[in-house]
C-alpha cells in the first residue's frame, strides 16, 4: 500500500513541475520580448557593422577600431522606407550575400527588397529598390 501511495505522490509531483510550452499553436511566441527597434548586422569586415532601424528601414554603417582614431557612424539610408503610422518593430531585416559589400534589405510585411551597399568610400554607399 505504501508503494502505491508513493507512486501516486511521485506522479502528481512530476506533473506539477512539468515545463509549460510558451509557443502558441501557430508557432508564434506568447511574449514579444524579441521584437526590437534596432539591430546590428556583422559584415565580413571585422571592423564594420550595419545598424538597422527594424521599424522603418533606415540604416547606418558603424565602424569601430582598437586605437579609436577610425570610429564612425555614417548613414546608408537616411529616409524612412515606410510612413510613421506603418512602423512596426522587426518589420525590416537584412540578409548577407556572397559580396562583402552587398546585403539585401527585406520588408517582412510587404515583401519589398532593396540592394544595400556599404563602403569605405561615401560615393559607393546607399540602397537601390529591387523591382
Amino acid at each position: 500500500m505504501k508503494i502505491i501511495i508513493s507512486i501516486i505522490i511521485a506522479l502528481t509531483t512530476l506533473h506539477a513541475f512539468a515545463q509549460v510550452d510558451r509557443k502558441q499553436n501557430d508557432g508564434s511566441s506568447t511574449q514579444n520580448h524579441n521584437l526590437v527597434a534596432y539591430r546590428l548586422f556583422p559584415t565580413q569586415n571585422m571592423w564594420t557593422f550595419i545598424k538597422l532601424n527594424t521599424r522603418n528601414g533606415q540604416m547606418w554603417q558603424v565602424q569601430f577600431d582598437i586605437k579609436g582614431d577610425n570610429r564612425f557612424v555614417t548613414s546608408l539610408s537616411a529616409e524612412p522606407l515606410v510612413f510613421k503610422e506603418n512602423e512596426v518593430n522587426d518589420r525590416f531585416t537584412i540578409y548577407a550575400t556572397q559580396n562583402i559589400y552587398t546585403f539585401i534589405l527585406l520588408d517582412q510585411l510587404n515583401g519589398k527588397t532593396w540592394q544595400l551597399q556599404w563602403s569605405t568610400e561615401p560615393k559607393n554607399r546607399g540602397i537601390i529598390l529591387i523591382e
